[in-house]
Parts: structure tokens; sequence; C-alpha cells
């Protein structure tokens, strides 16, 4: 890394102690790991889009899916909606996939012409109606059962940690099933592709509510770190905070934030390790090839279909474990939050200012981004409280002027991007 990239990444703590100072320690550690985590997020789509060139804008539908697994793994069965239908939920769900594979088997077997057609569409109107008549009754029972409070089959009632790598593995399964049909397009293709799928993932969250209660969201999901009111209720802890002048409440939630941030830092140490070695050895100058030049690539004997398959599952993983990682910070999951622009532009945003292709800079695109995400909003307000000082109270400019400072974080974004493109356009680290 140059002495430049060095700098950038001396801003950050400066920044994060700026916001300590200026406003709260608990925001200043809300803004580091929500930041942590993004740049995880942002590695994965520089997996994909810097190392191979594949324009992945489904990442809200990975980050999803690692969230899912959250409450798969973490959240403790309930039994009610288990003895209501869960079975037949899972004897529903066997039947499908035996039916879509007897298709494929048959689609495989059966000489092409119209006896094929034929028989291919009896056999999957046949199981698509017997699979309803076992599924739709159970998904019914399931979310009858004490729907304010549950409804939802529960999870595994494990440790959350366990999720993260679940979540990598769901978020790797859809990508792989995704690849194998999708990374034949050409790119523009691939973007609709991969953006159509992942509304579909999160459009399954919001109505699958024997899965994940939908709308009505999944709470309470378990820690990796301790609660605040247990720390509280330590003599220990107590002593140790009040020692510094400091209140007990504000010292428990800094020091979980703390415990999460010790975390995140781990799993981003680890993976940019990881990355680096990656994209340093033979396999990624291949990829980095295949990506400037695929023809050429070809002609040298690379399975360029293979390695864009592997890319794609590689980058969808590591968005998966960002995703389950996000979901554990929150104790929630709430599919009605993911939203194309907060969860797959801003991601872009990090990667391009960032520097596409170089694993630093998307981590330091992924906290530059964060950073003025939630730092834009109080900083216009004071501007634009600053700018209207001198006019009345009632004045209608003074009144539109504060009301725009809402809208200073999307104006603000497309303002970075701009000046990156313009002054810096292979993003704030370039790739070597």
């Amino acid at each position: 890394m140059t002495t430049r990239g060095y700098l950038l990444f001396a801003l950050i703590p400066v920044m994060i102690i700026g916001v300590g100072t200026l406003q709260s320690w608990n925001l200043a550690l809300a803004i580091l790991n929500m930041g942590l985590i993004s740049a995880i997020m942002a590695l994965g789509v520089n997996m994909q889009w810097g190392y191979a060139g594949l324009f992945n804008i489904g990442v809200m539908g990975f980050l999803a899916l690692g969230g899912l697994a959250a409450v798969i793994v973490s959240m403790p069965p309930v039994g009610g909606a288990w003895a209501a239908g869960g079975l037949r939920v899972l004897l529903g769900l066997a039947f499908g996939a035996a039916t879509i594979a007897g298709a494929v088997a048959l689609y495989k077997r059966m000489a092409p012409g119209r006896k094929r057609a034929l028989v291919l569409a009896v056999f999957v109107v046949i199981g698509f109606f017997v699979y309803r008549a076992i599924f739709d009754p159970a998904v019914q029972a399931i979310e009858g059962y004490n729907p304010a409070t549950s409804g939802y089959l529960g999870g595994l009632g494990l440790p959350i940690l366990f999720a993260w790598p679940v979540g990598a593995l769901f978020a790797a399964g859809a990508a792989w099933l995704i690849a194998k049909t999708a990374l034949g397009l050409r790119s523009d293709y691939l973007a609709i592709a991969t953006l159509g799928i992942s509304e579909i993932i999160i459009a399954m969250l919001k109505n699958e509510d024997w899965l994940s209660r939908g709308v009505k969201n999944v709470v309470g999901l378990p820690r990796p770190v301790p609660y605040e009111v247990d720390l509280q209720k330590s003599p220990g802890f107590v002593d140790f905070v009040t020692g510094y002048g400091m209140d007990p409440a504000e010292g428990s939630s800094i020091a979980v934030k703390l415990a999460y941030a010790a975390l995140f830092l781990v799993v981003l140490a680890i993976l940019i390790w990881l990355s680096e070695k990656a994209l340093n050895s033979p396999w990624g100058r291949m990829m980095r090839a295949i990506r400037d030049n695929e023809t050429a690539a070809e002609a040298m004997g690379k399975d360029v279909k293979r390695r864009h398959l592997q890319v794609f599952v590689l980058g969808s993983a590591v968005i998966g474990l960002a995703g389950a990682m996000m979901t554990t910070l929150d104790g929630q999951l709430t599919p009605a939050s993911y939203q194309p622009l907060r969860f797959t532009f801003l991601i872009w945003v990090m990667v391009i200012v960032g520097g596409s292709g170089n694993n630093w800079g998307a981590v330091l695109g992924g906290f530059f981004i964060w950073f003025f995400w939630v730092e834009v909003e109080p900083m216009g307000r004071w501007a634009m409280d600053l700018l209207t000082s001198g006019l009345a109270e009632d004045s209608a400019l003074r009144a539109h002027l504060l009301d725009s400072a809402a809208h200073m974080r999307l104006l603000t974004m497309g303002l970075i991007l701009l000046l990156v493109l313009r002054f810096s356009p292979r993003g704030l680290i370039p790739e070597r």
C-alpha cells in the first residue's frame, strides 16, 4: 500500500474520535461497527467486480440470506408451530425438490420432441398441485399458531456465531444456482438477472411468515456478547466504569459495542489476509487476466465460465457472512428494511470510491462512505442552521433550507462519487 493509502486509513480513527468527542462515544462506536461490516460487504462485491468484472447488483438478496441464517441457527424452535405443521412443511419442500429433480432427469433422458414436452408438462403440473396440497395447509397451521408473538417455526437454538458461516453457505448456495444459469449472460443482462433474483429473495422473506415472520420481524436474537443489563448488575464492572467517572448505563453500552467491534475486526482481518493471498496468487493473476480479456484467456486454455462461477460464489459468500453479522448486531431480522439504495447502491459506491480491484481500497471505501452516510445529515443540519441564522424565524426560505437538510445524504453520496470519478477515476487507493 502507498503512502497515500496509509494517510487515508489514518483518517479513519481521527473521524471516529472526532465523533466521539463532539457527539457521543456510543454513536462513534456504532459507526465503527457498521463500518467494519460495510468493509466486509465491499470486499465481497470487490471480489466479483474487481477480480473478475462480474456486475452483481443483487447484493441485498445475499445479505438477506445471511440475515435469515441468523434466525434459523440461533432462535429457539417454536414447539407449537412444529407440532401444527412443521413436518408437513418439510415433506412439502422435499416433494417440491423431488419434482424439480424428476423433471430435470426426464428432460435429460428423453429424446427431444413433442412427447418429451408433453410428459414434462404433465409431470410438472401434477407435481405442483401435489406439492401445494401438502405445503399450503401446513403453512396455514404454522402461521395460525399464536401469530402475534410467533407464527413461525423458529430456529435451532444454537449460538449465533455459528450463523455467520451458515449465512456464507446460504449465500454461496444461492449464488451457485444463479451462476449456473445467469453467468453466460452479457454483463448488463447479468446485472438485471441478479437484481431480479434478489428482489425475489426479499419478497420471499416478506411473505413466507412460517420461515421468517415476514414483515412482523424476528426480534430478540441471541447475542455473542454480554447484555448491558448484565454488565450493570456486575459490581466489578460498575466499580470499573465509575472509577473513570462514567455512568454505568453508558459504560455498559460502550463495552458491548467494543466487544462487537473486536469480533468484527477479527473477521475483517482474516478476510483481508485471505483476500490478499488469493489476489496475489497465480489464481488471482489468472482472474485479472480473464477480467481484462476473456477471449485471450480462453485462447490460453482457461475455463472462463468455471472461474467466473468460483469468484461469484466466493464473493456472495462474503456478502452473506456480512449479512449474518449485521443481523447479529441489530438483534433482529426486518425484511422490509432491505432496500436496493442502502444494500446495493451504497455498497457499489464504497467499492468504486475506495478502488475497484484493490482489497484495501474496498475496506477504505466501506469505512468512508458509511461514515458520511451517517454523519452528513447532522452536518447538513448544522450547515443549514448556520446559513439561515440571519433569516427571520418565519422565513419561507429558512424553512425550505432547513427541510432540505434531510436530503443532504443522497446529494453528498452523488457528489463524492462524481468527485472521485473526476479526480481519481480508479478510486482513492487504485489497483496496482
